[in-house]
């Protein structure tokens, strides 16, 4: 029998592990002052990659048994801010279930008054109640709920323990990085839905075809198709992306953020009746047709 639910995965996991083998040699060895900031410097883009991946775990674990997931949730905690089952709780049968209902939307961008919020307030508001938000979709689920409480009391006694051995080292290699990536996600989620009033799921999230991004994020470009089935493995979203490009509003679509594109991140882009024509045709035909516009194309429309 296998670990890994899907072998996709096992590179994913090793550079994750990597990561966290990086900040232990950091808090553990660094005995000057500006290292450990260095390294939070160093750390936000990746870490914000990384968020991506938790969340993908989240919708779909990647290995078979419990413990080494729980174990790797513990990594993703350090590195993300994000603990085991907050996600599951507050976007997988929070947001997902929602989404499409500003009222009740765990990532609710609009405000009461049917008002879009501003990235800066989307992002601190979701932020600062991403976990309690989280605590109250559990108590309708208090099976998550209780793995959600116990691994996030876990999380905070190891935490502890890296405090009580080297405060300042702690607060810069996981405390901050933790609290920073919690906020970089929630910004990153604004650009996912803010502003689609609609009920229907091809029309309600922007997406991004950028090669790069989907390479770092695991697809998560391809939104929409992750909103339509979302127990869909990270892997697979291309084609099913392929197979829903027709019913996908050309004006779906946004560039990627930064450090892909520097000037302009995260904007509209429309595409043309020929790459949506493109996007339509399985993956693997895609890559071998000499008639439809080359992937270059298609990123250029997001670049």
């Amino acid at each position: 029998m296998t670990l890994f639910r899907h072998p996709e995965d096992r590179i994913p996991v090793l550079l994750f592990t990597c990561m966290f083998a990086l900040d232990l040699t950091v808090y553990f060895t660094a005995n000057n002052w500006w290292l450990p900031i260095l390294w939070l410097a160093l750390g936000i883009i990746p870490k914000g990659w990384i968020s991506a991946w938790n969340h993908h775990h989240q919708h779909v674990t990647m290995f078979r048994h419990a413990l080494p997931n729980r174990l790797l949730e513990i990594m993703f905690g350090f590195q993300t801010g994000i603990t085991s089952h907050a996600w599951f709780l507050h976007h997988v049968l929070g947001h997902h279930r929602n989404y499409l209902d500003q009222e009740k939307d765990e990532s609710r961008w609009m405000r009461p008054d049917g008002t879009a919020m501003g990235e800066l307030e989307y992002s601190l508001v979701t932020t600062l109640t991403a976990y309690p938000r989280a605590f109250k979709v559990g108590l309708k689920h208090p099976k998550a709920l209780r793995v959600f409480l116990g691994m996030g009391a876990l999380q905070v006694a190891l935490l502890g323990l890296l405090f009580w051995h080297n405060w300042y080292n702690a607060l810069f290699v996981f405390l901050l990085p933790m609290c920073v990536s919690l906020y970089v996600t929630a910004w990153a989620t604004y650009f996912h839905h803010s502003g689609l009033v609609t009920k229907e799921h091809a029309e309600a999230s922007y997406n991004i075809l950028h090669r790069g991004y989907n390479l770092m994020t695991g697809n998560l470009g391809y939104h929409t198709a992750h909103h339509t089935k979302h127990g869909l493995h990270w892997s697979k979203l291309p084609e099913l992306h392929a197979q829903m490009a027709r019913d996908i509003p050309p004006t779906l679509y946004r560039q990627p953020g930064i450090p892909f594109v520097w000037s302009g991140s995260e904007d509209k882009v429309v595409l043309s009746t020929e790459q949506v024509e493109s996007l339509a045709q399985p993956v693997s035909a895609r890559a071998s047709s000499t008639h439809a516009p080359a992937e270059s194309q298609l990123n250029d429309a997001t670049a």
